[in-house]
């Protein structure tokens, strides 16, 4: 089994993550394409960097690329994906036959304390940037663009991740018995 994440910055997706590996899946992310390609190209890995280099891929290999290298990463094994950004990138997972996309969602207050309380290198530290970091990604203006709007769209699960970690707990059992 496949399963994808999508959602805004700091939604909680790594949350996620961390739930469905204790289930013994293998976590991984779009985003390690890019940092693996980032690394090559001796470049310093930022959010700005991840970003284009994510555009430059999906320039020269089409809007499904980081999926498609994922996938052959994977041989089949069972894991949990994060950071899929593009519609591509579903259709890419969805060809394994066994893929589910999850959109996780929570309010923009939440997401902004979240993102200020895990103080990641590269998140934005004012409120502003944050917001208009997050308009860059929801739609693309090109086929190499993030298009978290119309990759939501295609989901075929929601978890709201605005309460506690308990509430998250029980969606996710639930969710997982609907999928199992």
């Amino acid at each position: 089994m496949l399963i994808g994440l999508t959602g805004r910055n700091a939604s909680g997706k790594s949350t996620l993550v961390e739930w469905f590996s204790k289930k013994g899946m293998k976590s991984f992310s779009c985003s390690d394409s890019i940092r693996a390609w980032l690394r090559e190209q001796d470049k310093e890995i930022t959010r700005d960097a991840l970003i284009e280099g994510g555009r430059e891929l999906r320039r020269q290999g089409g809007g499904g690329i980081l999926a498609e290298m994922l996938i052959e990463m994977l041989d089949g094994d069972d894991a949990v994906i994060d950071s899929i950004r593009t519609p591509a990138e579903v259709s890419a997972l969805r060809s394994r036959g066994d893929f589910f996309l999850i959109e996780v969602k929570a309010s923009e207050e939440i997401r902004w304390a979240r993102l200020q309380s895990r103080a990641r290198p590269g998140d934005p530290i004012e409120k502003n940037v944050f917001l208009e970091q997050e308009n860059k990604e929801l739609r693309a203006k090109d086929a190499a663009g993030q298009d978290l709007e119309a990759t939501a769209e295609m989901s075929d699960f929601q978890i709201f991740n605005d309460g506690s970690v308990e509430k998250l707990n029980s969606e996710l059992d639930d969710l997982w018995a609907k999928i199992t």
